[in-house]
């Protein structure tokens, strides 16, 4: 499996912005399923966004509540790379965040455990 690399963590004030990218060598990324993920000590990996471009205008996304109105993900399939942009962050929102990658979003792509390619994770401070 291709190893993601996120980039763009950082240590911000609250109400600040941030936007994460991540890269994915050899692409494509059109018609995959591509995922962001947030992971805080003793608490399970939580889903973050996800995006799913079909092509030809068949763009889908979805943001989890807690990010929904502040969090946008995006993609730029010319450059095999996924987006987070973050706006209005709380201290709630620190955490590791995680680039996640499948073939296919199928009935269980809200799961972590159902995607194949993941990077390393970047961390991201509110305070």
């Amino acid at each position: 499996h291709v190893q993601l690399v996120e980039s763009g963590g950082d240590l911000v004030q609250p109400g600040g912005s941030l936007r994460l990218s991540c890269a994915v060598p050899g692409g494509p990324i059109s018609g995959k399923c591509m995922a962001w993920f947030r992971q805080v000590a003793g608490k399970e990996r939580e889903l973050v966004a996800v995006i799913y471009f079909g092509g030809a205008g068949d763009d889908r996304t979805f943001h989890a509540d807690p990010v929904k109105g502040r969090f946008t993900i995006a993609q730029d399939n010319a450059k095999n790379t996924v987006y987070l942009q973050m706006n209005s962050l709380r201290p709630e929102d620190t955490a590791m965040y995680y680039c996640a990658a499948e073939d296919y979003c199928g009935g269980s792509w809200n799961l972590a455990e159902n995607y194949l390619y993941w990077g390393r994770g970047t961390q991201v401070t509110v305070s």
